[in-house]
Formats: structure tokens, sequence, C-alpha cells
């Protein structure tokens, strides 16, 4: 449809050459913001032998883009790229991200490079992401520890699908790395990970219009939450605020619980017997943590959840306070205590009871999260 509409209006476009590619650029821009997947692109070709980031040209200018000399490069696909590129952007030690296409078919990558409308149509290229960092200031570590935050691991996309989740990589070195966060996150779930780790075998910026696309479409389509891109102010804002600004805004319970690890008496807390439709977030960040339909009467005192609303949204630890052996739970973005885990859950929603301080918690109905940025979140509820 996108198609036979460009080719009508290019038709009737009259004037120079160059009049004419600039009204077919700006309807092809038109027609990406209200169709997403559909739009026809020029092209604009990063070459696979071009993932050193000291070799990398920058996007416009003849002389190569110079980067520190512990800059990294890391290549990642969750979904629409641009979601992904403004997350990954807003991270201190983050130098630089482009959106393009990778790891298309072996045959593919000899023949013509791909654009937006051949990877819409099933080229087998992966939307990507390419990451470059400054390794002393943020560590491949924490650069997936927050790409999981986004990412789903458990989603199922057939073979060669555009949206796949995946992280292509370029050193060998980076592998254990990558095992590892793996690992602690298969550890956090009873679903099978399916996220694809491979060495990058080809990769092609995309078009211009596609970079920073959310950057100059503040209301453009995005699968990741509003909320998500504000995590990096967020978690600098608290880094910054003093105990008492932080006490101020949030409370002298909440801040007694999510950074001191103090427990709020049972049967106290707000969300103990509370079971309204929505969705309930870290009160320092605002970062999703648990959805109301897996929010249970556990008869513990304490709001009980099965699972949390992303299998990345909390990290664990041990906790040997108190003469006991426990496993606590803090959320993934801000490292707020929330509560603890234990294995004592109903059976038949995988036995697990998130066992969590309602001080820890701000809730949101579920007919304001579009409001307050939470949009993607609705779907979870169908």
């Amino acid at each position: 449809m996108a198609n036979t509409l460009l080719a009508h209006l290019y038709s009737h476009i009259k004037g120079s050459q160059e009049d004419m590619k600039k009204a077919l650029l700006f309807i092809c821009i038109l027609i990406l913001g209200l169709a997403g997947c559909d739009g026809k692109a020029a092209k604009l070709i990063v070459p696979p032998d071009a993932q050193d980031p000291a070799q990398t040209e920058a996007r416009g200018s003849d002389a190569p883009t110079e980067f520190p000399d512990d800059a990294r490069t890391i290549y990642l696909a969750g979904g629409c790229f641009w979601g992904v590129q403004k997350f990954i952007d807003q991270f201190d030690g983050v130098i630089e991200t482009e959106a393009g296409y990778a790891n298309g078919p072996e045959e593919a990558a000899l023949t013509e490079a791909p654009d937006y409308e051949s990877v819409c149509g099933g080229s087998g290229h992966a939307e990507t992401v390419r990451v470059v960092y400054e390794e002393d200031r943020i560590s491949l570590k924490e650069l997936l520890e927050y790409y999981f935050l986004v990412v789903d691991p458990s989603e199922y996309h057939q073979e060669g699908s555009q949206y796949r989740n995946a992280i292509f990589y370029t050193d060998e070195s980076d592998l254990g790395v990558i095992r590892g966060v793996l690992e602690d996150v298969e550890a956090r779930t009873d679903f099978p990970v399916r996220v694809i780790v491979e060495p990058l075998e080809n990769y092609y910026s995309a078009e211009e219009y596609h970079q920073n696309y959310l950057e100059q479409n503040p209301g453009g389509y995005c699968h990741i939450g509003k909320e998500f891109f504000m995590l990096n102010d967020y978690r600098n804002r608290a880094s910054e605020e003093t105990e008492d600004e932080l006490r101020k805004r949030i409370g002298t319970q909440s801040f007694m619980v999510t950074q001191l690890g103090m427990t709020e008496e049972a049967y106290s807390g707000r969300y103990d017997e509370f079971f309204e439709r929505g969705l309930y977030v870290d009160v320092v960040s605002g970062e999703p943590l648990f959805l109301s339909d897996d929010k249970y009467d556990s008869g513990c005192g304490w709001p009980a959840f099965t699972r949390p609303v992303n299998i990345a949204a909390v990290k664990e630890r041990v906790d040997l306070s108190h003469g006991m052996v426990r496993t606590e739970v803090r959320s993934a973005g801000a490292d707020s205590h929330l509560g603890h885990v234990f294995n004592d859950g109903p059976g038949e929603a995988g036995g697990l009871r998130y066992c969590i301080n309602s001080a820890a918690l701000r809730f949101i109905p579920y007919d304001e999260l579009e409001e307050q940025g939470y949009r993607q979140y609705k779907r979870l509820f169908e």
C-alpha cells in the first residue's frame, strides 16, 4: 500500500530532480511515521569491515570519528531500533549509537545492501543498534543488564525476523561476559532464554531519518515505555540527591525501606489488601516492577506477587541478616531494596512468592498507564 502511494505521489511531483528527491524523502518520513514499517528509503551503508570504532566514519564527514583508546563496540537487537537506540543512548559512558541492519543471510550480504523496505519485506536482517561505549565508564555487563530491562529474553521470534532479540559481538573476549549475564537472567526465570548470541557477520547503517528518530519525532511509535528513557536521569538524580532530599521526595518510610533495607510492619502497607488493576513501579525511579494480574493474597502481611513484570526487572542477592538465609529482591535499575522472594508461592504460577514492601512501590492505575508514560504495559493485561 505504501509503495503504491509513493509511486502515485512521486508521479505528481514537478520540478528539478533535486526537488523531486527532497519531496520523496519527506513523503517517506511522513509515511514511516504513520505506517511504522512500510516506507521506501535511500540507502546509507557502513561496510561490515568498519566494525572498529576507531575506523568508523562520522556520518556526513570525511574525517574519522575519534574515540577514546578504551572505546569498545557491541551490537544490540531488541525490537524496533528507534526505541532501543534512544534507551541505550541515555547512559553515561555510551559514546555513540547508530541504528542499522545486521546479520542478514550470507547471500544477502554479498548483493545489494538492505534498505528499510527490504528489511520489512523479509530480507533477514535484524534491526540493530551499534553501541560504542567507554569501558572505564560503563562496562559491557552494565550495558547488557540495561538491555534486558527493555527486552523480554523469553520472547520468541521467527528465524530471520527483523525484530529478533540478539547480541552480536565482534570481540571473542566479550563472549564470557555475555554468557554470564545470560546465565543470571536464565536463573531468574522458568522460561527458556531465546536471545540470539552470535558474531557480527554483516552490518549496514540505516537511513539518515532513522537515526535518533524518537529525538526528532517525540510522538513516534515506540514499544518501550517512556519512563525507561528517563532511567539514567532518575539514577543520576538519586545519586546527586542528599539523603534529606530523597527522604523528602519519597517519604521517610519509603526511604528507610529502599535505601536502608528496612521492612515495614506486617499488614500495615497500603498495598497488602489492595487489588486494583494496574502496574507497580519502583517508588524511587519509576521503573516497572510488577503487574496487578500477578498479585495474590498470600496472607503473609505484605504484597505478594508470583513474578516480576519482566524477568530482568529485579535482581537478587543472598541476605544473611537476622540469622536467616534469604534471597533479597532489589530493583535492577535504581538498586532499591524491595523485599524478598520465597519458594512457597502458588505452584501453578511457578511456585515463587515475591514478598514486597508497599513502601517500595508506587501504583499506577490501568486507566492512567498511557497518560503516565507506560503505554506499552496495557497490552500485558489483555
